[in-house]
């Protein structure tokens, strides 16, 4: 892979994540959140599998490595999209979710320092609040929604395990092939996330064609095409530089909002988004 393409997968993978929203908001209304996700997960290994065996691609060597990488997949997948999309299915609204899970640059830069040794510069820590005030900026007039503490709880969970999942991924399994390497990851995610539907919902489904749409285009676009994305830069850079990049993806996902659901945006988001590209900048050393 040439350098200059590779300088170009982070800004992809900004891209492809920000889309998340287009399948949470046309599959939502016809379906119960973890039954949407475990749904998604079953497509994933369904379209994973076969791709790996087909191509030979090396599995993880040893049992520990299997765990290793089922754990990294449980935080980052099960526990994160899991948390989030309860969250809003509690009606927690879309913003103030994304808000929450916009600390999590913060978060990893602290457990960066202090569980991968890695120095943190100055300006790396004021990119970083830059980030965050720049999200909030953009996100400031979806904040005025009414919401209850159980909707709010799976959004910190979710900030939690996201956090954790990429200090995990980073300091015990940062390579392994991305193609088995998604089965290690999904395998846990998908059993836990079944479990964990039929244990809290009523599993009743609105086949519609908007669902269908919703769940192929998580289905490759984001498990396939953006994780396999995020695996790859967690393997080839630091935490905190993965993890600013989280703070692109408010903005961009109100750029897609702006242009495909006429969303408004206000003098105040345009200037959050300037703010955020500039300490996302700044924090990325």
């Amino acid at each position: 892979m040439g350098p200059k393409f590779a300088r170009l997968l982070p800004f992809v993978f900004v891209v492809l994540w920000s889309t998340g929203f287009i399948g949470a908001r046309l599959g939502l209304p016809h379906i119960q959140p973890l039954t949407f996700l475990s749904i998604r997960y079953v497509a994933v290994l369904l379209c994973i599998v076969p791709i790996a065996i087909a191509s030979r691609a090396p599995w993880p060597q040893n049992m520990r490595q299997w765990v290793h990488i089922g754990i990294s997949g449980l935080l980052m997948h099960g526990l994160y999209l899991g948390g989030v999309f309860v969250a809003i299915g509690l009606g927690l609204p879309a913003g103030l979710a994304s808000l929450v899970v916009g600390v999590q640059p913060l978060l990893t830069a602290i457990g960066a320092g202090y569980l991968l040794g890695a120095t943190v510069l100055p300006r790396q820590w004021v990119g970083l609040l830059l980030g965050l005030v720049g999200v909030a900026l953009v996100l400031w007039n979806k904040l005025g929604q009414e919401f209850g503490l159980q909707a709010l709880l799976p959004a910190v969970v979710a900030l939690l395990a996201i956090t954790a999942g990429t200090l995990y991924q980073k300091k015990f399994c940062p390579a392994f092939d991305w193609r088995t390497g998604a089965v290690a990851q999904f395998l846990p995610t998908t059993v836990v996330t079944g479990l964990a539907a039929i244990a809290t919902e009523h599993g009743a489904i609105d086949w519609s064609g908007e669902l269908f749409f919703a769940l192929g285009w998580l289905v490759l676009v984001l498990s396939l095409g953006a994780v396999s994305l995020l695996n790859w830069l967690i393997r080839h850079s630091n935490a905190v530089n993965v993890a600013s990049l989280f703070y692109l993806v408010p903005p961009c996902t109100a750029l897609f909002a702006w242009a495909l659901f006429g969303n408004t945006l206000t003098g105040m988001a345009l200037v959050g988004m300037a703010l955020t590209v500039w300490g996302v900048y700044l924090a990325r050393s």
